[in-house]
């Protein structure tokens, strides 16, 4: 299905990085939509293009608390379908944020910018 949301700098990495699959498209799967299905495995993407590394601590720490807890929802539903899942974000404090909210997350900084 056609990406959501109409944010283009988020669909273009969301197509290029890991490549998607569907260039231009979010996968259905399971009633949830996902970034990209990389091409050649079975694996699921979500992409986060938040501008972190600007956010007050506060901020910061209200986000990763957030997002790792959907990501963990959203990796749910790929396993139950036979994927994997990744999440790319855009920096590597986004990351480590996300990493201390969840270590067992597969996150990969992207370098991606908005």
């Amino acid at each position: 299905m056609p990406h959501a949301g109409g944010d283009d700098p988020h669909n273009e990495c969301a197509d290029k990085f890991p490549p998607n699959r569907y260039p231009g498209k979010d996968v259905l799967v399971n009633g949830k939509r996902f970034d990209a299905l990389q091409v050649g495995v079975r694996v699921l993407w979500e992409i986060k293009t938040d501008q972190f590394d600007t956010y007050s601590l506060f901020l910061r720490n209200q986000v990763a608390i957030d997002q790792a807890e959907e990501m963990r929802e959203e990796r749910d539903i790929a396993a139950a379908c036979g994927y994997g899942f990744v999440v790319g974000v855009s920096s590597a404090a986004h990351r480590e944020a996300l990493l201390r909210q969840d270590p067992t997350l597969d996150i990969v900084v992207t370098g991606c910018k908005r």
